[in-house]
């Protein structure tokens, strides 16, 4: 396959063993849900929290190795015995969407911040490290989260690169992808990211979708103010999900088309707000929670998806079905079989909670094993065997300058294309603008705000640099640059000079990555994500302190967006409307073609 040798993965646990029930383990559950074998765990007197009746019921319960056996009243005894009067038993979570590249942290890491939080699964789309390194990418990140306590399941990249209006370091293409989809840990094709070339009917995307169908896994949607006519094209490709919802009015048109709607709660894209009205039982298995894209800090401070369900019950949202939402709907959707429930045969991850109201969990298990307690984990997490050589040294600039950023118009009069950032949301818009002019060089204009908007190929293929203009982020002073720049991950930049642009470019190609912030021709503060330009290695509190700084400098230079470095990653991805800036130039998103600078 083009040179690459895909290697296969079985579903495993840590131990190497598979990580479906044995014919034994199934006899003992069995055994104890008879009342023939004690249990080895019992929890009695608990607030069971019943996911498939919408309900919580006093109850006992017990677990009889990796399952729960049942429960019930006549259950009493067990080699352990937990009192669980006053408390609250729900599934563990599960994270519908995310990647988790997009906390700048390996599966390792990630996991060590997110179990605590009780989310004993999370579905991953590896598009960002797919888009570097491609299928050796991958393979690395299944390695990474293999045999960790936390469940990483995969869907397979399906836009590598997103579009043809972009280079991206691989491509995937059919035969790729349907390789991946073989393997038992993934679940889908990840989300079809050309909603334009799904609803024109260009055959290469359909046929991404129905080999999700063919393995008998599902097709994930990507449809940002998709609606009407074009929405019903889009799903009438056999897409299954959305999770770009940001209006009420959005989502409930797509939950009327037969959507599952994913609503999200990522660090930039905060849609929960908008979609909170449409969390009730009425719409029973076609909601789930997801975070898409969370920093650090977020994920530290706010939590992953259990923050979307303590905001949803801090809204009054009824708690059982909140729950739902955030773990048996997910596990239903992908397929996921004895996962994100309480009951009979499924797998024993659980969480205990003292406060139902402000979701305080004292206990998380795993397989009936506790791994947290009291937001710490019980114990260091295994270091999976991944070998990162395939996503090192990744950043490869062409010779850069001063002239390498240099914007002209040959109509003085003319007034230019400016892409407007927006707060809260990866939607950008197009405004048209009179640029402050040096003859017929365009300038920066620190006084509206408008500044320069760069992304410099990275992957060492054509040295391709796109130029354009943005406003809404209040620089007054420096640059800001990035390799993380979705979906394609070449370098983004911000800057209010050219000689600032300069430094922060080649700053990044000697750290191999990461996030810099520059002004005045010094480095003030970066965080360096040296496997892909991508991840780091350390653990996320250390990242979070390093992202902390950058804000901070950000600030003092004028910076009004919150996460500007995530902002900056959705820049240069021209599959969200309206304006964006690739290495091949500015994207009128809806029209899905590349526009001058000069408005025509």
């Amino acid at each position: 396959m083009k040179g690459c040798i895909l290697r296969k993965f079985s579903f495993l646990d840590k131990d190497g063993e598979t990580m479906m029930p044995k014919v034994e383990e199934l006899k003992k559950a069995v055994d104890v849900a008879a009342g023939r074998e004690r249990a080895d765990l019992l929890i009695k007197n608990i607030n069971l929290i019943n996911v498939f009746s919408n309900e919580i019921i006093k109850s006992n319960v017990v677990i009889a190795g990796r399952l729960v056996a049942g429960f019930g009243d006549d259950y009493k005894d067990a080699k352990e015995i937990i009192d669980g009067t006053g408390k609250y038993l729900a599934p563990g979570l599960i994270d519908g969407h995310l990647h988790i590249e997009s906390s700048l942290a390996t599966p390792r890491s990630y996991a060590e911040v997110v179990l605590p939080k009780g989310i004993t699964g999370v579905v991953c789309d590896p598009h960002e490290i797919g888009n570097v390194s491609g299928v050796a990418g991958i393979n690395w990140l299944i390695e990474a989260s293999q045999g960790l306590e936390l469940d990483v399941w995969v869907t397979v990249p399906s836009s590598v690169p997103a579009t043809d209006l972009e280079t991206s370091g691989a491509k995937l293409g059919l035969e790729e992808i349907e390789e991946l989809l073989a393997h038992e840990r993934v679940v889908g094709v990840a989300e079809l990211m050309s909603f334009p070339d799904i609803i024109a009917g260009e055959q290469e995307n359909l046929a991404k979708a129905a080999l999700a169908y063919k393995y008998h896994k599902t097709a994930e949607g990507h449809a940002p103010s998709v609606r009407g006519l074009d929405l019903q094209a889009y799903l009438a490709s056999g897409i299954s999900s959305d999770h770009e919802s940001t209006t009420y009015e959005e989502g409930l048109e797509k939950l009327r088309s037969g959507v599952y709607l994913m609503i999200r709660e990522g660090s930039v894209t905060r849609d929960l707000d908008a979609l909170m009205d449409l969390i009730k039982i009425e719409y029973a298995d076609r909601i789930g929670f997801v975070t898409d894209d969370r920093l650090p800090n977020d994920l530290i401070k706010e939590g992953g998806v259990d923050c979307l369900l303590r905001r949803a019950l801090a809204a009054g949202k009824d708690p059982a079905y909140a729950i739902r939402c955030a773990s048996y709907n997910t596990a239903l959707h992908y397929k996921l079989d004895r996962r994100g429930a309480i009951a009979s045969g499924y797998f024993a991850d659980f969480i205990i909670i003292d406060d139902l109201e402000n979701l305080l969990i004292s206990a998380v298990y795993k397989e009936g094993k506790i791994v947290a307690q009291n937001a710490q984990l019980s114990k260091d997490l295994a270091r999976p065997k991944a070998n990162p050589a395939a996503v090192l040294n990744t950043v490869k600039l062409p010779k850069l300058s001063l002239e390498s950023f240099k914007m002209t118009v040959e109509n003085l009069n003319a007034k230019v294309r400016c892409v407007k950032a927006s707060p809260n949301q990866v939607l950008t818009e197009e405004i048209h603008i009179s640029p402050k002019l040096k003859d017929n060089e365009v300038l920066v204009d620190l006084e509206n705000d408008i500044l320069k908007l760069v992304c410099i190929e990275r992957h060492g293929k054509n040295g391709n640099i796109g130029l354009g203009l943005i406003n809404g982020i209040g620089l007054k002073e420096g640059a800001i640059a990035s390799t993380v720049g979705h979906d394609h991950h070449n370098l983004m930049a911000i800057g209010t000079n050219d000689e600032d642009l300069l430094l922060a470019a080649n700053r990044l190609e000697q750290i191999q990555g990461g996030f810099v912030i520059v002004n005045k021709g010094q480095v003030l503060a970066e965080l360096q994500l040296e496997i892909a330009g991508l991840v780091s290695d350390r653990p996320l509190t250390e990242l979070q302190d390093k992202l902390d700084i950058l804000e901070e400098h950000a600030a003092k230079l004028g910076n009004k967006i919150t996460s500007v470095f995530m902002t900056l990653s959705f820049l240069g991805l021209e599959v969200i409307p309206e304006l964006r800036v690739t290495d091949f130039g500015l994207v009128d998103v809806v029209k899905a073609e590349l526009v001058s600078l000069e408005v025509n």
